[in-house]
């Protein structure tokens, strides 16, 4: 039997929560019809969407207080007559599993970003956490993208009868070294044979401590660090390399979509983040046979240690020992290790099962009340359409 499952996400720019709903929806069983509405900024992940063939809507929500986008995502809820909704990210989590409840439509979400201090960005103060719990129990589940998130909202008071561990998932076959494209990328970058090359990946937010990676880096001489990401820190990276003397060492490549060969260019992947609520990038560089330095990490704390044995960790404060720990793996010299048991562990495959079980299961049970229908409000636009604006 079909069922048609609205993906409702705040937004569609280049990042992990994105691009793991991209990858998941491309797994899913056939029986689960997908589109994607996001609540605002149409971005790369959109086109990349739109190319798989789902359908995608941009609500063009104004902030996190704009309450006239809620009568819009409800009446886009009723009008497209699906059978569940699934919330991603802090504010279509909040947004969405109320504007499902008023449809008459269950609803689930995943927890993809839930930290010991902070979600997405924001500090864990007692009103955000009063939200995130009030729009919690308008769902039939929450899944967590790791046991260490489950754990963390079961001590937010989610009764564990609600939460299901839905790790997040790569696709091993595209990370894969290739020493071709190893080669080819490293000739583009102009990187000599033997410079040892260190990659990080990630949003360029305070909390991934690129910072640290930069300055130790900048503190190994001829090493070169290839950063791929965007965000608000992108200035201040630029000009702490450039005080730190080491501007044309410290690459700050922006968003890319070639992942996989920047880690088959690298010789070590760092992540040195405060914390993390999976650590997907942890994964993809084992996949890659890359030796990794981590800090809190989920993915790998999670499972057994013989599960990722190219994996360091750094402890809890990973800026502290990184320069040392970078000479120490500069001086092994480069080298490719088989691809961890964690990699099988996290196959892509594995968590849209996992995924399509909880679907089967909400929509198993009893559905919500509906509700009498609002007035008709503005219609979502397509975002093909949003982009042009």
């Amino acid at each position: 039997m079909t069922a048609r499952v609205l993906q409702v996400i705040t937004g569609l720019g280049i990042g992990g929560a994105e691009q793991q709903l991209r990858l998941l929806l491309r797994h899913l069983p056939a029986r689960y019809r997908c589109e994607v509405l996001t609540l605002t900024n149409p971005g790369p992940v959109a086109e990349g969407l739109r190319a798989d063939g789902v359908p995608v809507s941009c609500l063009e929500m104004g902030g996190n207080r704009d309450l006239a986008a809620l009568p819009r995502l409800v009446a886009h809820i009723r009008r497209g007559g699906y059978d569940l909704v699934h919330a991603h990210l802090y504010r279509a989590c909040v947004y969405g599993r109320l504007a499902a409840r008023l449809a008459g439509v269950p609803a689930v979400a995943t927890e993809h970003s839930l930290g010991a201090r902070e979600i997405e960005g924001r500090p864990l103060t007692r009103g955000v956490r009063a939200l995130y719990l009030a729009s919690e129990r308008l769902g039939a589940a929450t899944a967590a993208v790791s046991p260490t998130v489950a754990g963390r909202l079961g001590d937010w008071g989610v009764p564990p009868g609600r939460i299901r561990t839905v790790p997040n998932g790569i696709d091993a076959r595209r990370f894969a070294f290739d020493p071709a494209a190893r080669r080819r990328l490293r000739a583009e970058l102009r990187l000599p044979d033997g410079v040892f090359t260190v990659a990080g990946v990630g949003r360029l937010v305070a909390g991934k401590r690129f910072d640290a990676l930069v300055e130790a880096v900048a503190a190994l001489p001829g090493a070169v660090l290839l950063l791929a990401g965007d965000g608000p820190e992108r200035t201040a990276l630029r000009a702490q390399a450039a005080r730190l003397g080491a501007a044309e060492r410290i690459r700050l490549l922006g968003a890319r979509e070639d992942v996989p060969e920047l880690l088959a260019a690298a010789d070590l992947f760092v992540s040195a983040s405060r914390e993390e609520a999976f650590g997907l990038a942890v994964v993809e560089a084992l996949a890659a046979g890359l030796p990794v330095l981590h800090g809190p990490c989920p993915a790998v704390d999670d499972l057994p240690g013989d599960h990722a044995p190219g994996a360091r960790s750094l402890g809890e404060c990973p800026a502290a020992g990184l320069t040392a720990a970078l000479r120490t793996a500069a001086a092994a010299g480069p080298r490719r290790l088989p691809p961890p048991p964690a990699v099988a562990h996290y196959d892509i495959a594995r968590s849209a099962d996992l995924l399509a079980e909880l679907y089967a299961h909400t929509l198993g049970g009893a559905r919500p009340p509906r509700v009498p229908r609002p007035t008709r409000t503005r219609t979502p636009v397509p975002v093909e359409r949003a982009a042009r604006r």
